[in-house]
């Protein structure tokens, strides 16, 4: 199915695609009367407590660290509880939110490895929200997996009156199965079922942020009335939007680059090496083409680079670092498409990858695979797609787009559209919605 318009302005809101093709950038007069119009709606949650649990650093994860703005706007005072990344002080106030930085290395390995690190921040979010709550109680608390099972660390809050929502970044059987090559019946998996199961049973709301993660829950481990879909929409005061626009066509001979790019984290999942492997089928066609990989450095990435030097790319394929999402909006605004390149397992056929919004809401053109997570959004008209895992067809849709600037224009321009019936705006209307339903006393009759 097409899930293009469904949901623009709430979980369950209906809008057409003509409403949306002909909406226009509100003006800052509309958005100070519509924000305060909000604050009105919204004065319940002014002065609540929520404590926002993630295993990841502040502020490089986006989805916990949007939600966090999104509440703290509407008056909650957030506690955000993760991990550090070496650098910051433990405890700080920012942007508004107490961070609060337990020192764990968040580190990708093994399966002892991640056990050893879930256990840890659970038992130390545990105490700290535990420590917190002698200040007054929390009204919610807001768990992001992974692991589903850091749910245990809202048991005390929730014994107190606070309510839980657990938000589903991930399913963690179908990582499981990816990572490590597990077959679904396995008893790794089979595990992680059943946490999942127990995790959502703890929680009184759930979270995801496609609607393939909702059907794939609801169908295992919840009714789907309890799931509600927000989407990975780019916080627009870091990617404003801009409207696509043209450009030349590539010309044989030409001196200027022809930039590609891709940024997210550099594991073998997310097939970075197979847009090297592209490359390697277009040093002839398109001599010109360049591409820039963001992400932080991993072992999987060392041996991509050393494979791009190996195929005689080292000028054609450049690793730029991991950078905060302000100076990726820099980057894309200065190439000329984005690829997502993953390849097809039983997560990515799940996965609607955020990156497809950021180089959308930027104007930029993005290549990604023909999976069912996307698919539920965009088809053949918004988006360009490549078969998941094949380096030869995701060099051909390169290639096209060099080559043929008007048509990749007309996609870009209606991938733009699906895009803001899914925007940050939009998203995060709905989740104060969805957090003042939770906490605002039912009335009776």
């Amino acid at each position: 199915m097409i899930h293009h318009y469904k949901k623009a302005l709430g979980w369950g809101r209906n809008v057409s695609p003509a409403t949306i093709a002909d909406s226009t950038v509100r003006s800052s007069t509309f958005e100070l009367l519509t924000e305060q119009r909000m604050g009105l709606e919204y004065r319940y949650l002014q002065g609540k407590r929520v404590g926002i649990v993630v295993l990841s650093s502040y502020p490089f994860d986006p989805r916990p660290r949007r939600t966090a703005d999104a509440l703290m706007r509407h008056g909650m005072s957030v506690d955000y509880i993760c991990v550090t990344d070496g650098k910051a002080p433990w405890r700080e106030e920012t942007n508004g939110i107490n961070v609060f930085r337990v020192p764990i290395n968040h580190e990708r390995g093994g399966k002892l490895g991640y056990a050893y690190q879930y256990s840890a921040f659970i038992l130390a979010s545990a105490a700290m929200l535990a420590a917190r709550s002698r200040r007054g109680r929390y009204d919610l608390i807001y768990i992001n997996n992974m692991p589903d099972i850091l749910v245990a660390s809202a048991l005390l809050p929730k014994v107190f009156g606070a309510k839980v929502i657990l938000d589903i970044h991930d399913p963690m059987p179908e990582l499981m199965m990816t990572i490590f090559d597990k077959n679904p019946g396995s008893k790794s998996v089979q595990l992680l079922k059943f946490l999942e199961k127990w995790s959502i049973a703890r929680a009184d709301r759930v979270l995801v942020p496609n609607v393939a993660f909702q059907r794939l829950l609801g169908a295992r481990s919840c009714p789907e009335e309890k799931i509600a879909v927000m989407m990975n929409s780019p916080d627009e005061s870091i990617f404003p939007f801009r409207p696509a626009c043209s450009r030349p066509p590539l010309r044989p001979g030409s001196d200027r680059s022809f930039v590609v790019m891709y940024h997210g984290t550099l594991v073998e999942r997310n097939g970075v090496h197979i847009a090297v492997e592209a490359f390697a089928s277009l040093r002839n066609k398109v001599p010109e083409a360049q591409l820039h990989i963001y992400g932080k450095a991993t072992p999987f990435l060392e041996r991509v680079m050393q494979s791009a030097g190996e195929r005689g790319l080292r000028q054609n394929v450049l690793h730029f670092g991991e950078k905060p999402l302000e100076q990726i909006v820099g980057a894309i605004d200065t190439c000329d498409l984005g690829v997502v390149p993953n390849p097809r397992n039983a997560f990515t056929n799940l996965n609607m990858p955020t990156r497809i919004f950021e180089y959308l809401a930027r104007g930029k053109p993005v290549i990604a695979p023909r999976t069912a997570g996307i698919q539920d959004y965009f088809n053949e008209d918004s988006l360009l797609f490549f078969d998941a895992g094949d380096a030869d067809d995701l060099a051909r849709k390169i290639d096209f787009v060099a080559s043929h600037p008007d048509e990749t224009l007309t996609i870009t321009k209606r991938g733009q559209q699906v895009y803001k019936a899914h925007s940050w705006q939009q998203e995060s209307k709905s989740l104060v919605r969805l957090v003042q339903g939770l906490l605002q006393p039912q009335k009776t009759h």
